[in-house]
């Protein structure tokens, strides 16, 4: 199964679930025409606002635009915020069988100001605290119910604090009886917590918080020596670290490989990490070797760069990407 075509075609036969934070993107476009009299800064003029899945959901929107079935596991806050990011969901008719409403904490909502075609600024409205007992012992619930009609897994960790110790442990260990392959897109907070995982996804800077060591992108000795020191840290089977525009690194199966990145004319990076680890999930369901996860993996994460905001992958587009690169 190495063409392309065959790859992408057997996307729409995995369901994927994905556990973590959700958010709601909430976007306000305007045009700056002068400068505040109040303060020395700029005036937006509105012109379109926007409300959009962001975080784990959109991870669900990266899947389901790759044409798997994602099914998203998180907690949402008992408000309008939560609202409407259900509504998005039904929108893309994105199952909503694993989202448990709490009244303990807000819906995590980042409102970005784009004023023509520049990102001026970012609000955040959020709680970061861990989950309590009532609120795991929920998603638990959801997780060991949905899981076994899953292929793979992915925890999407936002530091939000809706995965903990408890739920990570509990839920690797339950995947790992069913035989189900587990991946990660790490944040700080529970970063070395994935004991077992099958494939752990940190971009640089995690690596280098997680780990509290200097690592060079552009020095190949010390991205290495970093990653065998992570996988022997996590009993991972395997990591693959994004470099940016260093491009990737997968150490996975025996293989070690390096890809480039490819030249791209860079709008925004949010959402490329949601993108990679979509596609990398996706191909770790499939069985596929570690240069075509790496490869697709790259592409994808590269492609949604090209556009402004948080977007999800184009199969399309990737398809004929791929075809270039793999044949």
């Amino acid at each position: 199964m190495n063409s392309p075509e065959k790859i992408v075609e057997s996307f729409s036969k995995l369901n994927v679930l994905i556990i973590g934070d959700v958010m709601l993107d909430s976007y306000i476009w305007g045009a700056v025409e002068r400068i505040s009299p109040e303060a020395p800064v700029p005036i937006i003029n509105v012109r379109k606002k926007d409300f959009r899945l962001g975080g784990a959901a959109n991870v669900a929107l990266n899947v389901h635009a790759l044409g798997a079935t994602p099914i998203l596991c998180a907690l949402i806050g008992d408000d309008e915020d939560g609202k409407k990011l259900l509504q998005r969901l039904d929108d893309k008719k994105i199952s909503k069988d694993g989202i448990v409403t709490s009244s303990f904490r807000p819906t995590t909502v980042k409102t970005r100001i784009i004023a023509s075609q520049q990102h001026v600024v970012r609000v955040d409205e959020e709680s970061d605290k861990v989950v309590n007992q009532e609120e795991e012992k929920l998603l638990l619930e959801r997780i060991e119910k949905l899981m076994p009609a899953c292929h793979v897994i992915v925890f999407e960790d936002y530091d939000k604090g809706v995965l903990n110790t408890s739920i990570i442990e509990k839920t690797i260990a339950f995947a790992k009886r069913k035989n189900i392959p587990t991946v990660v897109d790490p944040k700080k907070r529970n970063f070395l917590a994935y004991k077992g995982v099958t494939l752990f996804k940190p971009n640089l800077k995690e690596l280098r918080e997680g780990l509290k060591i200097e690592v060079e992108a552009s020095n190949q000795i010390q991205v290495e020596k970093a990653v065998e020191l992570l996988k022997e840290k996590l009993h991972a089977e395997g990591v693959m670290l994004t470099l940016s525009e260093h491009g990737v690194y997968i150490d996975y199966n025996n293989q070690k490989i390096k890809l480039a990145a490819h030249a791209r004319e860079i709008a925004d990076v949010s959402g490329a990490g949601d993108t990679v680890v979509s596609i990398a999930a996706l191909c770790l369901a499939l069985k596929l070797s570690p240069p075509l996860i790496a490869s697709l993996s790259n592409l994808g994460g590269g492609l949604v760069c090209q556009h402004v905001g948080v977007v999800p992958i184009d199969r399309e587009e990737l398809l004929i990407e791929a075809k270039k690169e793999i044949g």
